[in-house]
């Protein structure tokens, strides 16, 4: 199964387009009891297994869960790039006491979620915004509000992610709260990856990268201060998650140590 790109908006960078936003037709496919989203081409954008709809199915998405190590009640959680849903239905279901933000500029792309991917419609804790996600950062009323980022965010061409300068990574930075912790979908044989961990490393104090996975799938953990964990408390963290989610989490711990 092909897995690379994760939206494929057609949108520059950070640039503001003149007009609306044209965006490739939002299509599906099903194999072996899992649906995936794909932006017209053979390429996957995400996945469910339809018996098991608030199942992170791929490998990276469950890897985007890794900042459970170190946060075990968010209140907040936003999520940028919505694809299938995955993450947002897997924080709205696992984390009753946290509110979860969605961002998706895709008007289809939510649209699809509901109707064929089982998101759940707004309500007092789960909210899901058409908007850019560069808006959602850059607004002051953002800023501090969030206990993690999830950040997803993918062009039409495979340049790497549509928001990657230092300053879009300063302002995801400034929207966590203290003790915060972003997760992003990279690509690491791409060369916009080094651009990515160079910026990240602007905005952030520290930056982890786990092993890759997928075909070439890396997710990067961005602290927004240095974690003062140890190998034991990770260790035993870990053997929580598992036990209560069934994530692959002690394979996240064997990674971050890997990665140090």
């Amino acid at each position: 199964m092909l897995i690379r790109r994760k939206s494929i908006e057609q949108v520059e960078s950070s640039r503001r387009p003149a007009r609306k936003p044209k965006f490739a037709p939002v299509t599906l496919s099903e194999q072996d009891g899992v649906r995936y989203l794909h932006f017209g081409t053979e390429w996957v954008q995400g996945a469910m297994r339809i018996r098991k709809p608030d199942w992170p199915e791929l490998e990276y998405a469950q890897q985007m869960m890794a900042w459970m190590l170190y946060l075990d009640a968010p209140g907040a959680i936003a999520q940028l790039g919505l694809g299938t849903g995955t993450l947002t239905k897997f924080c709205y279901r696992n984390f009753p006491d946290a509110t979860v933000t969605a961002v998706e500029l895709n008007a289809s792309v939510i649209a699809v979620c509901e109707s064929m991917f089982k998101l759940p419609p707004n309500d007092e804790r789960l909210q899901v915004l058409e908007m850019d996600a560069l808006d959602f950062v850059d607004d002051p009323a953002n800023l501090g509000a969030f206990d993690v980022l999830q950040c997803d965010l993918y062009d039409a061409t495979a340049r790497g992610p549509v928001l990657d300068t230092p300053e879009f990574y300063r302002s995801c930075c400034a929207c966590l709260a203290p003790g915060g912790i972003m997760t992003v979908n990279l690509f690491g044989d791409h060369p916009s990856f080094a651009k990515n961990i160079k910026a990240m490393k602007y905005g952030f104090e520290h930056v982890i990268c786990l092993p890759e996975v997928h075909d070439g799938n890396v997710v990067a953990l961005c602290f927004k201060s240095r974690p003062d964990v140890d190998a034991d408390t990770l260790a035993e963290r870990a053997a929580a998650i598992v036990a209560a989610t069934k994530l692959p989490a002690k394979s996240w711990v064997k990674g971050i140590k890997s990665a140090q």
